[in-house]
């Protein structure tokens, strides 16, 4: 008991050092990318991006520095390295949670959506993600992103878009996700995530990093989707889930293949920044599972096994 209070204790206070920063560079994220029009203060707003840019540059290279020593390990051999990316599945920083099963089994629907606040909020929306880092990549890195990002479009169907249905699931469940609610190791997250895919000079961390979730996201999602279907969550409100339980097994395999394969093999240097993107997702994973964790009052290695009174009736679609 002692432990977790202190633990709580650690976290309240690096949520009010973190939080305020994280806020700020997630409405940054926001609104950076999103199309505007020229206004007469525009060289002023410059000033303020710039600023902003830069912060974001000390933020992300320290995050770079905490995974530095693991990425040495990574080989300069292609077909070596995308062995030692795959290890990452089972080997890497946040694989095993616990919290996982934890939802699959035990967790009741407002803990489930606390979850999926915090989630939602610190999504930085992968399609978008692709879109940006692809920029001026080779050919077959880029067919195969594309390829990537076609199925992220719902292959040209509106209702398949990945965007949309996790924003179904929100709706669905009476999320109302925001950023002064969320942890801010979730804002962290999609803040790493924004910020290596718009900066050039991160191009080949956020090929590593996209690659690790397409690669390790398969498990999660499906004991994610495992937890509200006990709770009784309609299926049309677990689609996101559901799909991408098998989908992203597809994806990764062709990412190692048709992205990370080719780029090591033309030049050996990318075989680190690449590991250091991975690495960079992974860990900052692992601190959101933690938080997560410290939330919910788990331990660090056991899970309460699963309550027989758990599953409540979901709030139904509202069409």
């Amino acid at each position: 008991m002692m432990g977790q209070t202190s633990a709580l204790t650690h976290h309240a206070a690096a949520q009010e050092r973190q939080h305020p920063f994280h806020a700020r560079l997630n409405r940054f994220n926001s609104v950076r990318v999103m199309p505007a029009h020229v206004v007469p203060g525009w060289k002023a707003g410059l000033e303020a991006e710039f600023e902003m840019r830069v912060e974001e540059g000390y933020f992300i290279e320290r995050e770079r520095r905490q995974v530095q020593r693991g990425a040495e390990d990574a080989p300069e051999d292609p077909a070596a390295f995308v062995r030692w990316f795959e290890e990452l599945r089972d080997s890497g920083p946040g694989q095993g949670d616990p919290l996982f099963a934890w939802l699959a089994g035990t967790a009741t629907l407002p803990e489930m959506r606390w979850f999926l606040a915090q989630e939602a909020a610190g999504e930085a929306g992968f399609d978008d993600l692709v879109a940006l880092t692809q920029v001026r990549l080779p050919a077959r890195v880029k067919l195969e992103m594309a390829r990537n990002y076609w199925d992220e479009m719902g292959r040209g169907h509106e209702r398949g878009m990945h965007g949309l249905m996790l924003a179904a699931v929100v709706r669905e469940l009476g999320i109302e996700p925001s950023i002064d609610d969320t942890a801010w190791e979730a804002l962290a997250l999609s803040n790493l995530m924004a910020g290596m895919a718009s900066n050039r000079r991160y191009a080949y961390q956020s090929i590593g990093a996209l690659g690790a979730i397409e690669m390790t996201a398969p498990g999660r999602v499906a004991q994610v989707n495992a937890g509200l279907k006990r709770l009784g969550v309609p299926v049309a409100a677990r689609a996101y889930f559901q799909l991408h339980a098998t989908l992203d097994i597809k994806h990764s395999k062709a990412w190692n293949e048709e992205v990370i394969f080719p780029l090591v093999q033309a030049d050996s240097r990318t075989a680190r920044p690449i590991a250091e993107g991975a690495l960079m997702r992974l860990t900052g994973g692992a601190r959101c599972f933690r938080c997560y964790r410290a939330h919910f009052g788990l331990g660090h290695e056991t899970v309460a096994p699963p309550r027989r009174d758990a599953a409540v009736t979901a709030p139904r679609p509202s069409h």
